[in-house]
């Protein structure tokens, strides 16, 4: 994406699918023939692909062409909303045209300062000099005449117009980006890159087996594991700089823009040290629960309210003392110096069970945590994205 940098040039692509020719699509475009046609090439030398086939009686797509062309209007397509809601906020005063007149470092230098909160922290992130985003972030407030940030002690507070435009920004950049991995998936470079959010119910075993199996077939795909809470996960996927996240899946859904394909349940057992003395007993009623010391989920969480229903479930109070805490790796740590107990699941717990570290009391919850993917709605994957998509489903159904 670094090199498609014309958002203008970008646009003139439709117009020579649309038209056939450079010439009628400069006409279109007020650009020369010239120029449209050194931003054409300098569009195929980074795609290492030929977008369109010349021909004495005009220029038709080729089969690269037809992919990338097919990304770019879904890109274009989320420019194109945001000025539609430009316009509806400024009641038809704006021209419309904000989107054909932005450029692309402009907008990089918006989702920067409103990433970072500040325009020298968002300089330093682009590797540029603090003037030129201030300056870049002026002239797209002058394209849009909306303020799009407010100075503040600690920096700038971003308004909700910067927000949304980072946000749709994002968005069409993420599907530039997809849309030259496809160019290059249609050759036969299986070399793309795939984000993956990772919640603690896939880390030990889902997610390791499925990028391994993933490697396999393509190992030179570039895999990132991004480990954190749902909510910055959340917020990453939203934004388009993860893919997907894997994990525990969250009823209702907390936004209109995910959708959530479930894998499998994931039974919850209540998870001890090794050598608990509950350990001893071949089976525990569940007014044991009540002898625990407890190690919760934070107060207010889905995780704390399953925890709470255990018991609320059985008729039985549930535990006031507890140790919140929302790291796995706190709570192993826990576990394994002291008698408490924490409603987690097996799999999550696996290689510590293994290694008879810890282990699950004899008590059957009848409880679990259905896994499965969270996606963006309308994303649409690339072709070694849909291959992992069926290698977690392959080993969902094989679990």
């Amino acid at each position: 994406m670094s090199e498609l940098r014309n958002l203008r040039h970008l646009y003139s692509l439709l117009d020579i699918a649309e038209l056939g020719s450079i010439t009628k699509a400069a006409d279109a475009a007020n650009l020369s023939q010239s120029a449209l046609t050194q931003g054409l090439n300098k569009i195929e030398e980074t795609l290492k692909a030929s977008l369109f086939e010349r021909t004495a009686s005009g220029m038709f797509l080729t089969s690269a062409g037809e992919v990338f062309i097919a990304r770019l209007e879904r890109a274009l397509e989320h420019l194109r909303t945001f000025d539609a809601e430009l316009q509806k906020r400024q009641r038809g005063k704006n021209s419309g045209k904000f989107h054909k007149r932005v450029s692309v470092c402009q907008l990089r230098a918006v989702i920067a300062t409103v990433e970072h909160g500040s325009f020298s922290h968002a300089a330093t992130s682009m590797g540029i000099a603090q003037p030129t985003v201030h300056r870049a972030v002026r002239d797209v407030e002058g394209l849009c005449n909306q303020q799009l940030f407010i100075r503040s002690p600690s920096g700038v507070d971003s308004t909700p117009i910067a927000r949304r435009m980072a946000l749709v920004s994002s968005l069409a950049f993420s599907e530039l980006e997809q849309g030259i991995i496809e160019v290059q998936e249609l050759v036969g470079k299986m070399t793309g890159k795939l984000i993956i959010g990772s919640l603690p119910l896939a880390r030990t075993k889902l997610i390791p087996e499925s990028v391994s199996e993933l490697l396999k077939r393509f190992p030179q795909v570039q895999v990132s594991i991004v480990d954190g809470p749902y909510d910055e996960l959340l917020h990453s996927l939203l934004h388009s700089r993860i893919d997907m996240i894997v994990g525990a899946l969250r009823n209702p859904p907390p936004v209109k823009e995910i959708t959530q394909e479930h894998l499998f349940d994931a039974p919850l057992s209540v998870i001890v040290r090794a050598g608990h003395p509950l350990l001893k007993r071949k089976q525990l009623d569940v007014e044991d629960l009540t002898t625990l010391d407890w190690i919760a989920p934070k107060e207010g969480t889905p995780a704390r309210e399953r925890f709470t229903n255990i018991f609320l479930n059985q008729g039985l109070e549930p535990p006031k003392h507890v140790i919140e805490c929302s790291s796995s790796v706190a709570v192993r740590g826990l576990l394994l110096v002291n008698d408490r107990a924490a409603l987690l699941s097996t799999t999550q717990m696996q290689p510590e069970i293994n290694a008879k570290l810890l282990a699950a009391l004899p008590i059957n919850l009848k409880a679990s945590r259905p896994i499965g993917l969270t996606l963006r709605k309308g994303w649409k994957a690339t072709a070694v994205q849909s291959h992992y998509l069926k290698i977690l489903a392959d080993l969902a159904r094989a679990s």
